[in-house]
């Protein structure tokens, strides 16, 4: 029993002093402390008024009874575990107590071998109501961040992310962080190595992607003196780095095969073996890997072997993509036109109404990444102390925005012929680049199809040489419709 579960507070309702003293001397014998109430409203005050672990309720009491009590605590979200003691008689009654929520029964007499399963139950049963209290307690704690180490946001997929890295940091468990590019996986990396109880240790990071096949495989062991040509000193890797933190590896399924097998088995028995070398290294180490790709595709083609994937994923997080977190995208944005802000000594008192509409609709291919990237150009390029939607168009769009000619509209024309003479008139001017005219119009790609699908159900007698109310030099954008 540990010393939480020993000081905790018992709280007993029964009418029966015949039940009540001998069980409260038992219970204060084994380091609880027992309060002893005769009825089931009294009991409900001393709830609500003390921090009580654990309830012992009789089911016939005067006044409000045991199945109404149980009633109260679901009703009030009290948090607290009840184990209903109750006669013979009640048995059906305590099987359907336990249905509203009770720990589970007892039955009288208390009899010695009934005392002992008892006494087995109230650790289990606090247990249980301790990790429900950390659990809302986290939760609460979660549900007004704006920021969780270096990750930035409040939507509900970061909440689930914070949570989740609340859990395992304590852990040593292997991590695996998926998502596309620009998501924050390095930063996820980081908030683990922070919260666990290697946070004194080293972080050290490697991006498998950045380094030729036979530099990385040195980059992770090291290699002895004269292990090849030019090697005149022995090297440590990142493993032996690493030793007494985290290992953050980055786009793991870029790695060759033969160093993946290498990988799997340093994991696996927490030992390495210097290129050129003879003896096993121990190291003490986490692994946390990340990729942007589609594990189970990179598995089917062999780019990432199937057992690594599975000794990685112990726990796996998958970062949503910006696009999906719209309630963060302005958070973002204040805090890194608060960084950018100092660091380049500009006041900017914040973004225009137009910038904001502009960040909440643009689809953010380049995820958290572009849009600081975007903050940080738009802070250095500004002239006035506001941002505007201008100073954030990305520079793939920024030519674009003023080449685009006019669009002639004829009086009484509908807003749904507007919405498709806009579409066209940018999809074409654009060379049929269906992303970045959607970016420019503020809809996502599947929309910008749908307005473009539509043009083709319009009536068109002249076949592929006009559609009504668009341009003649707009027409050839019917044909690269029709082929998109």
């Amino acid at each position: 029993m540990t010393n939480a579960m020993a000081t905790a507070t018992i709280l007993i309702a029964d009418d029966e002093p015949a039940v009540t003293t001998p069980l409260e001397a038992v219970l204060s014998a084994d380091g609880y402390n027992v309060v002893v109430v005769s009825d089931g409203s009294a009991a409900l005050a001393r709830l609500e008024q003390d921090d009580i672990a654990l309830v012992l309720t009789d089911l016939k009491m005067p006044g409000l009874d045991g199945m109404a009590l149980l009633e109260a605590i679901r009703t009030r979200e009290l948090l607290v575990e009840c184990i209903i003691i109750t006669g013979e008689a009640s048995v059906d009654t305590a099987v359907e107590a336990m249905r509203f929520g009770a720990y589970d029964y007892i039955e009288k007499p208390l009899t010695k071998q009934k005392l002992t399963r008892l006494k087995a139950l109230i650790p289990k049963a606090i247990e249980k109501e301790a990790t429900r209290r950390k659990n809302r307690e986290l939760s609460s704690r979660l549900e007004g961040l704006t920021s969780f180490g270096e990750l930035i946001g409040q939507s509900e997929p970061m909440r689930e992310v914070y949570g989740l890295i609340e859990a395992v940091a304590p852990t040593n468990a292997s991590v695996l962080v998926l998502g596309e590019s620009g998501t924050g996986k390095e930063l996820v990396a980081r908030a683990v190595h922070q919260k666990s109880d290697r946070a004194k240790g080293p972080f050290y990071a490697l991006n498998c992607a950045a380094l030729p096949k036979e530099i990385l495989e040195n980059e992770l062991f090291g290699h002895e003196k004269g292990a090849f040509t030019g090697s005149v000193n022995e090297k440590t890797g990142a493993f032996e780095n690493a030793s007494g933190g985290t290992l953050f590896l980055d786009e793991l399924a870029e790695m060759a095969p033969d160093i993946q097998v290498k990988l799997l088995r340093a994991i696996e028995t927490r030992t390495i073996r210097r290129l050129g070398g003879k003896k096993e290294i121990p190291v003490d180490i986490r692994i946390v890997a990340a990729t942007n790709k589609d594990v189970q595709k990179a598995i089917a083609s062999n780019e990432l072997r199937e057992d690594l994937y599975y000794r990685l994923a112990v726990v796996e997080f998958v970062l949503p993509p910006l696009r999906e977190r719209g309630a963060d995208i302005l958070i973002l944005a204040e805090a890194f036109l608060q960084r950018y802000s100092k660091q380049n000594s500009k006041r900017l008192t914040g973004f225009g109404d137009g910038a904001r509409e502009w960040m909440a609709m643009y689809p953010w291919p380049g995820n958290v990444r572009e849009l600081k990237n975007a903050i940080e150009r738009a802070v250095i390029l500004s002239r006035t102390t506001e941002v505007s939607a201008s100073d954030l168009l990305p520079r793939h769009l920024r030519g674009t925005a003023e080449s685009l000619g006019p669009v002639t509209l004829s009086v009484g024309s509908s807003v749904a012929d507007a919405r498709r003479q806009l579409a066209l008139r940018t999809f074409a001017q654009l060379g049929g680049d269906v992303p970045r005219a959607a970016a420019m119009l503020g809809l996502t790609d599947s929309q910008l199809r749908d307005e473009l699908q539509a043009l083709l159900t319009l009536p068109n007698p002249s076949g592929d040489a006009a559609v009504e109310g668009v341009e003649g030099s707009d027409r050839s954008a019917v044909r690269l419709v029709r082929s998109e």
